[in-house]
């Protein structure tokens, strides 16, 4: 397990780049292991790296995980096979992409006098130069 508890890994972790053959896992039992899932997938191809992903504070699983083929060409056996199964549960495994690097967004909060209420607005996703504009969203 990592450091802070936030993952279970098995194998060395590559995150900077795409790679074509790292498949994301949904739908994982709270059972499911690394090892687990390295045995299951192990019959499609020599795993890399593997991980379970898990809550930094519970340490319980998060449902999902990630398998990291050796050749790319093992993806496209997973994807061939219409239905896995592992731990007595339906998985979903996909095609793996990188999340897009996103700024973080700030938020600002401003009080609208006359109702009273208050309004969360991300200055990311629109411009308002005071808490009047809001009445024309």
């Amino acid at each position: 397990m990592d450091g802070d508890g936030s993952q279970a890994t098995s194998g060395s972790p590559n995150d900077t780049q795409h790679d074509p053959g790292k498949m994301f896992i949904g739908g994982l039992s709270w059972q499911t292991s690394p090892d687990s899932l390295r045995d299951y997938f192990s019959k499609f191809g020599e795993i890399r790296e593997c991980m379970v992903m898990r809550d930094p504070t519970t340490k319980r699983s998060r449902g999902f995980g990630f398998v990291t083929f050796a050749d790319a060409a093992s993806v496209d056996k997973v994807l061939a096979q219409p239905r896995h199964e592992l731990d007595s549960k339906t998985i979903d495994p996909k095609v793996a992409f990188p999340r897009r690097a996103q700024p973080k967004v700030r938020l600002r909060w401003f009080s609208v006098c006359s109702a009273g209420r208050w309004c969360c607005l991300k200055a990311a996703l629109a411009v308002i130069k005071s808490p009047a504009e809001l009445f024309l969203l």
